[in-house]
């Protein structure tokens, strides 16, 4: 079978299927378009107006438009921030940023992965678990972040870096108070506080459509994906403020990737334009009353949720109820044509590979037009499927 008749495939699949894993969604035309574009024969190494190839007029006007998008969903002066939206992808968003701003070697505070981290928080099996002193933190036997308990960790561990933002956490994140229990720590041998990192990968659109907390009147720097609630390709940028951004420009190049993909940047750009059309605000608020629909109709019909609810875009279930694994629940809802991801839960003691539960949301769902009548509907299909008794 021909690689163009596997896409085919592929697309029909995606036509066929309700899709709740949380970091998936649906992209427009005209950023298949732009995926798809002549932008991808032009090789562009370096920055914008700084580059090591001829040809790039044309690209350096496009590079500079999106990166004045980013900031303006934000809300961002590009006087107090600077903006790459060369990374390839978010992990290496994460660790240009650790590079750029800390260095290698150096202690950095973050979620665990157990508990609803991400990867290259610091997990040990990551290289930034083994270029950097990485600390972790988790959630309490409720599912909640403790605050408190952070600050505990933070002021006995003395980090550089803190790092809030997270990957299968329900809740909303409190950026004030991972800016305060940042502040407890000073570093005076360096001459300056402990910095904040949000990695917003997972709800960059619900921040820009006004649906959680934007964490920059607090955080330092932040990164983010663009193919999750952003509706996106699958790209990657950081904002960070101008004091630390030319360094960070230089771990994402010459440091961590050559020629930028400018085909991606520019469907990044067409994302922001998107989402910065009045529509967006209300898709971003519907993503989160889907998610709550589908937590409390879960929640009647027996599932355990993990905080007994959702603030944000995706939710975690325990399927062990039902005497099964994530992995056996997952299997069975993709026989029958509802996807989700296998997840752990907090204090989980399955392992990553075959965990207790399934992490759902509905950022894709919400692009096709969904509403919570439906989202009424699939939990009761789940039901049905997990407890097979057709």
């Amino acid at each position: 079978m021909s690689i163009k008749q596997l896409i085919k495939k592929e697309s029909a699949r995606q036509k066929k299927v309700i899709n709740l894993i949380p970091s998936e969604n649906y992209v427009s035309k005209d950023i298949l378009a732009a995926l798809g574009s002549p932008l991808t024969n032009k090789y562009a190494e370096g920055k914008s107006h700084q580059r090591y190839y001829f040809g790039n007029k044309i690209v350096d006007e496009i590079e500079d438009e999106v990166k004045k998008l980013a900031l303006k969903i934000f809300k961002l002066s590009d006087k107090k921030w600077g903006v790459n939206v060369q990374p390839y992808s978010g992990s290496i968003a994460n660790l240009a940023a650790y590079l750029g701003s800390v260095g290698p070697n150096a202690k950095i505070l973050a979620m665990s992965l157990e508990h609803g981290g991400h990867l290259t928080h610091g997990h040990k099996v990551s290289w930034t678990g083994k270029l950097f002193k990485f600390e972790h933190y988790g959630v309490g036997k409720d599912g909640w972040l403790d605050y408190d308990e952070i600050e505990k960790i933070t002021q006995k561990f003395k980090p550089t870096l803190v790092i809030c933002g997270a990957t299968a956490y329900p809740r909303k994140l409190d950026f004030k108070k991972f800016r305060k229990i940042a502040d407890s720590v000073v570093h005076p041998e360096q001459g300056r506080r402990t910095l904040l990192l949000a990695d917003i990968s997972h709800i960059a659109g619900l921040v820009a459509g006004g649906a959680h907390p934007s964490p920059f009147p607090y955080a330092d720097i932040v990164t983010s994906t663009t193919q999750k609630t952003l509706r996106g390709p699958r790209g990657a940028f950081i904002i960070a403020r101008k004091e630390l951004s030319d360094n960070i420009d230089k771990a994402v190049f010459p440091g961590l990737q050559g020629g930028p993909h400018l085909h991606t940047i520019a469907g990044m750009g067409v994302a922001f334009e998107e989402a910065l059309r009045p529509g967006f605000k209300n898709y971003a608020r519907q993503v989160v009353k889907n998610a709550k629909a589908l937590a409390s109709e879960l929640k009647k019909l027996g599932f355990q949720i993990i905080t007994d609810g959702t603030d944000n875009h995706l939710l975690l279930a325990d399927v062990t109820p039902f005497g099964l694994t994530g992995k056996q629940a997952g299997e069975l809802l993709e026989k029958n044509n509802i996807i989700v991801n296998k997840n752990m839960i907090p204090n989980d003691p399955r392992k990553p590979w075959d965990p207790s539960g399934i992490r759902l949301g509905t950022p894709a769902v919400t692009t096709q037009g969904m509403r919570e009548k439906d989202m009424a509907r699939i939990a009761k299909q789940i039901l049905k499927i997990l407890n097979f008794k057709f």
